[in-house]
């Protein structure tokens, strides 16, 4: 608000000051940019045009000029850019002091005057430092000292009638009251409220224009607290603004002409205080803020017939803008009179038992403005309403919820009525905690209220009782698991309305369904129920482990369902794990669970048996050789003692042979244990064990 207050001003000094010389020179209030149109060389030619000793910088003297005085507040680097409004213009510039004489200026500290090329942008550049010469249309900055006072003279030597705006640059302030926080510590505060149209002054309500106002009344509002230095004057026009003449106290105002403030600072203590010539304005208006009330009637229903009704007076539109917030305060009174002497006032107006009459209201708005309207009670027919039940399906995903159009039920057969709907009667009765989407309600089994009002305003009330439909499943549709291979038929059973399966098929059951998810919609009355079922494949047992002994295998089986049928041949087939009597070589086995699937089967081979050797040296009989195994993944051959002793182990590197020795030694003749184990080279690698027993004869 205060930069707003002063660009404001800045730019109405433009015209009132466009004749100005180096004597009444325009002070600059801070560093806020500013804009300025002048007009003429001022009353005084101040800068001659002949080459005089303090002419060497404008040469050809003054044409269109301006002068500005300004006051160092901070020390530090100061650059300004003089911006023509039309880059055709021709602007000069030259800058005198430190604390120069008005009287007896001498040459400027800085100067440009760059002919008639010196178009569009001017003034003093950053980048330039204090000694350097000029460049082009920029001259070097200046390093300034807090205290030091200067004069800006600016120059259109075309002479056009448009103007420039100044923005200053730099670390250094100038000094400004209007920018001391010890002496506005708050914003100045332009009286009234913000115009409705854009760029407008701010207006200031009053009840009833013309009429007599006291412009003092703004004035601490304006201040909000600041300095008691600072003088808030107030005038019919911008030039008595700016000069501060013709003040206004109390006057006759209007809603048409637009009233300007000025507030100016002034140090009592010290008259030469640059900064008392520093001050800002800004323009307010008035408006007619008088307020109008209506008549109005309002309704509702005789109470049984007794001959009054309950009236809610605050619903009567009398005063306001539907839609807006209310600011006023509304009293309501049984008489006239009572509301001109302001007794008997109406203390229940929400709830107010009468028979039909008419109320009289005040409406006081939040200027004070005052208005006068009546509201005419009247009595309505009731509305009459029946008890329903409404009946919604389930929701898929929350079976206990239901999806219910309130605003269907069929409550009555009156029409244009307006409904609302409420969780309990209690809401209904107050109007509170209306059911915001009727049209989309869910919930569980439960009652709902609905209040229906007509045109006139009289309302009833009904229960509607919301039932949810809970879905309705087949009890004889489960999930089946069969043999891959296998098909089967899936059943949803009788009393359905009809049946949609997920295969496109509307028939009670499907034939040849293999392994897969389905479902089907089961519709009963409106509803349907959607019921999943699925045909799983039986899991498939795994031979986990063989043991042979001799000719005999046991057969060690998992997973699947038990139990297990075995065989050699997938024919013939028994309970029993094991077989006997098995032949030498490679033998196939065969197992199923009890879902009768195509059975598993390996191949396993049983090793030759060799119960004895005479490992005497002749060649024959000298050594147990297993060698025929050695395409058997991990094959391992280890022989014990009767004490269950690890006496040899026969692996790759020995060719899975022994020849009856134990530690590099022969062993002594005897009965031997060994055992013989690997993987078979199938799908699931089966371990396999074979043990057996041998007699070394040996030569003591």
């Amino acid at each position: 608000m205060r930069k707003s207050l002063l660009l404001l001003i800045l730019f109405i000094s433009q015209v009132f000051y466009a004749q100005s010389d180096c004597s009444s020179a325009i002070p600059v209030c801070g560093n806020s940019n500013l804009s300025y149109t002048p007009s003429g060389p001022g009353s005084v030619t101040d800068i001659p045009s002949t080459n005089v000793p303090n002419s060497l910088c404008l040469k050809g003297g003054e044409h269109f000029s301006v002068w500005y005085s300004f006051t160092v507040a901070t020390s530090g680097t100061l650059a300004f850019t003089i911006d023509a409004n039309v880059n055709t213009d021709d602007y000069d510039f030259a800058v005198y002091g430190p604390n120069p004489s008005c009287s007896s200026l001498l040459e400027p500290i800085r100067c440009n005057y760059y002919g008639s090329d010196n178009l569009g942008n001017t003034g003093l550049s950053l980048t330039i430092p204090p000694g350097g010469a000029n460049q082009t249309v920029w001259s070097p900055y200046m390093d300034v000292v807090a205290g030091q006072i200067y004069y800006l003279l600016v120059d259109n030597f075309r002479s056009s009638p448009d103007g420039f705006s100044l923005n200053w640059e730099g670390t250094a302030t100038l000094s400004s009251a209007f920018n001391d926080i010890t002496l506005t510590p708050n914003p100045f505060v332009t009286p009234g409220l913000p115009s409705a149209t854009p760029n407008q002054p701010n207006e200031v309500m009053i009840c009833g224009l013309p009429s007599v106002f006291n412009f003092t009344t703004l004035t601490g509002g304006i201040l909000n607290g600041n300095s008691s230095n600072f003088v808030v004057t107030y005038h019919n026009t911008t030039n008595d603004a700016v000069t501060g003449q013709n003040p206004l106290t109390s006057t006759t105002v209007n809603a048409t002409t637009t009233y300007y403030y000025r507030i100016k600072y002034q140090d009592p203590n010290n008259p030469n205080n640059p900064m008392n010539g520093c001050f800002i304005t800004d323009k307010f208006k008035f408006k007619d803020a008088s307020i109008t009330a209506k008549n109005a009637s309002i309704y509702s229903c005789n109470n049984n017939g007794a001959g009054s009704a309950t009236f809610n007076l605050t619903t009567a539109d009398v005063y306001g803008v539907p839609g807006t917030p209310n600011t006023a305060t509304i009293r309501y009174y049984p008489t006239l009179n009572d509301l001109n002497a302001g007794t008997n006032e109406i203390t229940n107006p929400t709830a107010y038992t009468s028979p039909e009459t008419i109320i009289y209201v005040k409406v006081t708005s939040a200027l004070g403005c005052i208005a006068t309207s009546t509201i005419r009670l009247l009595f309505n027919p009731t509305v009459v309403l029946n008890n329903v039940v409404v009946e919604e399906c389930y929701i898929e995903n929350n079976i206990t919820n239901g999806l219910f159009d309130l605003t269907t039920a069929p409550v009555s057969t009156q029409t244009g009525l307006d409904k609302k709907f409420y969780k309990t009667l209690a809401d209904a009765t107050n109007q509170t905690n209306p059911i915001v989407n009727p049209t989309n309600y869910i919930t569980t089994n439960t009652e709902v209220y609905v209040r229906a009002t007509n045109t006139n305003q009289c309302y009833a009330i009904a229960k509607i009782t919301l039932k949810v439909l809970p879905p309705v499943k087949s009890a004889v549709l489960k999930d089946k698991t069969i043999c891959a291979e296998d098909k089967t038929t899936l059943d949803a059973g009788s009393g359905f309305d009809a049946y949609e399966w997920s295969t496109g098929a509307t028939t009670q059951s499907i034939q040849n369904a293999g392994i897969g998810a389905y479902w089907v919609k089961l519709h009963t009355g409106k509803c349907f129920t959607l019921q999943q079922v699925n045909v799983y494949a039986s899991q498939q047992p795994v031979i986990a482990s063989v043991e042979i002994t001799n000719n005999s295998i046991k057969v060690n089986a998992s997973g699947g369902t038990p139990p297990y049928m075995y065989s050699v041949d997938g024919i013939k087939w028994q309970e029993s794990n094991t077989f006997t009597g098995l032949p030498r070589g490679d033998n196939k086995i065969f197992v199923k669970d009890s879902y009768d699937c195509t059975p598993i089967q390996i191949t396993v081979t049983v090793p030759n048996l060799i119960n004895a050797i005479t490992p005497n040296g002749d060649n024959v009989n000298d050594a147990i050789d297993y060698s025929a195994l050695a395409y058997k993944k991990n094959l391992v051959f280890i022989v014990y003692d009767r004490y269950g002793n690890k006496l040899y182990e026969a692996d790759k590197m020995r060719d899975f042979k022994w020849d009856g020795t134990a530690f590099g030694k022969k062993i002594l003749t005897g009965t031997y244990w060994y055992t013989i184990s690997w993987n078979e080279n199938d799908k699931n690698s089966t371990e396999t064990k074979y043990s057996g027993w041998v007699l070394v004869k040996n030569r003591e």
